[in-house]
């Protein structure tokens, strides 16, 4: 467990940045017993401001804020969110101006990204589980960024130009982004409600932990961050 802190104010909104891991829900209960944001995160009434899918990893965005969770998370403020991609085949630069200009999918033509071709990213973290690979297919990795949240939207967008996704792993959303965090760590970053888009803005407030609970025994409240 790691753990940084400063002071808050009182007209501050609560945001918490998460590494989710793979196969976690982004919610807080699940009727099937499968993993949750409460088998990490012991703070209560925050919300996640967007979803991230139970097969991807990476950054979300939490608040107690209804106001910053609309302007994170609605498809209307066009945030850019930016993921690394690791595809099953090799992209050309076809491949990746058709990504770039928008491609068709079921639900209409997505708008246009930004996508580069990159080396496999540095210190990235196992999956668990591995991710499964056929030996006689090369796999590459994408740094793709959108500005839509369609369900599955990174996913389909790859399908559609023959480089089916791997591992998908979110890094940023706007000015937020996944920094040093471990899967299953978070900080709490603490916005001035007035104008909470401001990087500058930010509080220094940051209290980093790492929880991997085994089962569901701990409680909510225990070593709860202030």
């Amino acid at each position: 467990m790691q753990k940084k802190s400063t002071a808050k104010t009182s007209s501050s909104a609560k945001l918490i940045l998460f590494n989710k891991p793979f196969d976690v829900l982004s919610q807080f209960s699940d009727d099937q017993n499968r993993q949750t944001l409460a088998d990490f995160i012991d703070i209560r009434d925050v919300y996640p401001a967007g979803r991230l899918d139970r097969d991807s990893e990476g950054l979300l965005l939490l608040t107690d804020n209804g106001r910053l969770q609309h302007q994170i998370a609605h498809p209307q403020q066009k945030m850019w969110k930016t993921y690394l991609v690791q595809v099953e085949g090799e992209p050309d630069q076809e491949a990746i101006d058709k990504l770039q200009k928008g491609v068709d999918l079921k639900d209409g033509k997505t708008r246009p990204a930004k996508v580069e071709l990159m080396h496999q990213p540095d210190n990235l973290w196992p999956r668990h589980p591995p991710v499964r690979f056929r030996k006689s297919v090369a796999d590459h990795w994408l740094k793709i960024s959108i500005r839509e949240g369609r369900n599955r939207q990174v996913r389909r967008m790859t399908a559609a130009v023959g480089l089916p996704t791997l591992r998908l792993i979110r890094i940023a959303i706007g000015q937020w982004s996944l920094d040093k965090l471990k899967p299953g760590q978070f900080e709490i970053h603490h916005i001035p409600v007035n104008n909470p888009e401001k990087r500058n803005e930010l509080d220094t407030t940051r209290h980093r932990r790492h929880h991997h609970r085994k089962g569901r025994s701990l409680s909510r409240g225990q070593g709860k961050n202030k």
